[in-house]
């Protein structure tokens, strides 16, 4: 049965906005797949900065470019927010509060200097976003995922050490030169290279390492088991939200709910 004429009441106003943004962030028309995928582009330019932020920072230009890389920061949160269903179940999720952080080090770049390292977890948080995943999905790469998302840990963590080395072992005077010893220092202790040839001094240097060594061979053997295990689909149960499941299951393994899992590029 379909409403008469004249029975709906157009949007208007922010009700027109949210609806608008909702379409556009959580939608499937070609529209929404190339505003997603501006979305992405756009964050992996922030994410870019945010790495060379470290080279950058004694540029002049470089906080016009922190205060507009805050605005874009901001409208993405605010649009978000609006195209979400629940603005405070969006507000209580780990990613929110990481955007929530990296604008606030945006928004105070010289009082919040020493934790412009962190701001790489806008990568994990990218890594675990709708957004990225459903154009990503259209494109074949939903039997990667898993892959993609170890990778984008061991990257994080990466760059989170190398800025926190530089930060507080190399940072003065030092530039791009201080930079790649804390890249080279960093790929040497994760992977236990070990070749001796940087250190950090006193026991903070040894406590970094230790951490560094530790957690990154635990990343690599999560990257090691996303690439060599059984591969798996991510498919939410409706019953018991079991996410992953076996290409050609019927059947959720957990609960027995009959599963609708769709084809590749679907």
């Amino acid at each position: 049965m379909t409403p008469a004429d004249g029975d709906e009441k157009p949007l208007t106003g922010i009700t027109w906005l949210r609806d608008k943004l909702r379409r556009l962030y959580h939608g499937r028309t070609p529209a929404a797949f190339r505003f997603q995928m501006a979305v992405i582009v756009i964050d992996f330019a922030i994410i870019a900065f945010f790495i060379a932020t470290p080279v950058l920072s004694e540029t002049r230009s470089f906080l016009w470019i922190d205060y507009s890389v805050a605005a874009l920061v901001a409208a993405d949160m605010v649009a978000r927010l609006l195209a979400s269903t629940s603005m405070l179940r969006l507000l209580k999720q780990p990613t929110s509060w990481v955007d929530i952080f990296i604008l606030a080090t945006l928004l105070f770049p010289q009082a919040l200097a020493n934790l412009g390292f962190l701001r790489i977890l806008r990568l994990w948080s990218l890594a675990r976003s709708h957004v990225l995943w459903r154009p990503l999905n259209r494109r074949g790469l939903r039997p990667w995922r898993e892959t993609i998302i170890a990778v984008v840990n061991l990257v994080t963590f990466l760059f989170i050490v190398t800025g926190f080395v530089y930060t507080f072992f190399f940072r003065v005077g030092a530039g791009i030169e201080g930079y790649v010893d804390a890249l080279y220092f960093t790929v040497a202790t994760i992977t236990t290279t070990g070749f001796g040839d940087i250190t950090l001094p006193g026991v903070a240097g040894k406590l970094t390492s230790i951490v560094a060594m530790i957690v990154g061979i635990s990343l690599f053997v999560k990257l090691a088991q996303a690439v060599f295990r059984p591969n798996k689909v991510f498919y939410e149960c409706p019953h018991c939200a079991l996410q992953r499941h076996e290409p050609d299951a019927v059947h959720c393994k957990a609960c027995g709910h009959l599963l609708k899992i769709p084809d590749e590029g679907t």
